[in-house]
């Protein structure tokens, strides 16, 4: 697992994905974020870790176009604008960081004990921006 730090770009699956972004078409990114998200929502078996990580990455990038949302990383994020999305692309976003913290998600298993609590934390504080009405279950799950 080639990471670095804990943000959600801080790997290099999620890098690739912005280099991705910014190659693509302007009228293509929202697919691409979408695709990412849904990659992960559909997954009902093992959760591979490279799906895992676009998911984090994608709704860090929904999360910062909700209010109190934080830019993402300028060193490793996409250097292109991502188009506003619909209300319903936050509300997968907030799924697919629900099902990359669930069982059966290898990016959550290779999350030990050492960091595994700073990182589950940042993935929260991106879910409460999604769905704020989820924030106390989310503070008490994964409290660091």
């Amino acid at each position: 697992m080639g990471t670095w730090d804990i943000g959600p770009f801080d790997n290099d699956t999620a890098a690739d994905f912005a280099n991705d972004l910014d190659d693509a078409a302007e009228g293509e990114r929202e697919r691409l974020v979408r695709g990412a998200l849904m990659r992960a929502v559909d997954n009902h078996d093992y959760l591979e870790a490279p799906d895992a990580e676009e998911a984090v990455a994608a709704a860090a990038l929904i999360a910062a176009q909700c209010p109190g949302g934080e830019p993402v990383s300028l060193h490793y994020g996409p250097e292109k604008p991502i188009p506003r999305m619909s209300a319903d692309v936050r509300r997968l976003a907030a799924e697919a960081l629900d099902r990359v913290l669930a069982d059966k998600s290898e990016l959550s298993d290779l999350w030990g004990a050492e960091e595994g609590g700073r990182w589950r934390g940042s993935v929260a504080h991106l879910r409460r921006l999604l769905d704020p009405a989820s924030g106390a279950q989310g503070d008490a799950l994964f409290e660091v």
